[in-house]
């Protein structure tokens, strides 16, 4: 089995100011040229994975079974957290910090998972860690 984890995402923090009176901290991954020179190996693109593989994926919330069914379509069985109960067919639209940019069909350490459920975007906490069961 494989496994990705971290005891305490430390990302760094970069501080920008849109109006004087408002402060906002974002990791310093969330700009573009970090964002596009991130090594991406603390997680999984299950685009590059085989169909009917099983992932265990921690959340800072939640723990969620996945179930690959389409890697290259994004289509899982998810279960696991609020949202699903029960193994529920969804579509696994990528990794992100909750904003703009999107890794898509990817899971990695720190970030958040996107799930698409009838056309409900369900964003997870960040991931502690991957297992591949």
């Amino acid at each position: 089995m494989r496994e990705w984890s971290q005891a305490c995402p430390d990302r760094g923090m970069s501080s920008i100011t849109p109006d004087k009176n408002d402060a906002v901290e974002l990791p310093r991954v969330a700009n573009l040229e970090n964002w596009t020179n991130r090594d991406w190996t603390d997680g999984v693109q299950i685009d590059r994975m085989a169909d009917l593989e099983n992932l265990i994926v921690k959340t800072r919330h939640s723990t969620y079974e996945i179930t690959i069914i389409s890697g290259s379509e994004g289509e899982v069985l998810v279960r696991g957290g609020q949202y699903f109960p029960e193994k529920t067919p969804a579509h696994l639209s990528g990794a992100s910090f909750g904003g703009s940019f999107l890794k898509m069909r990817g899971i990695y350490l720190g970030l958040k998972m996107e799930i698409m459920q009838d056309r409900r975007r369900i964003i997870t906490s960040p991931v502690q860690s991957i297992a591949i069961a």
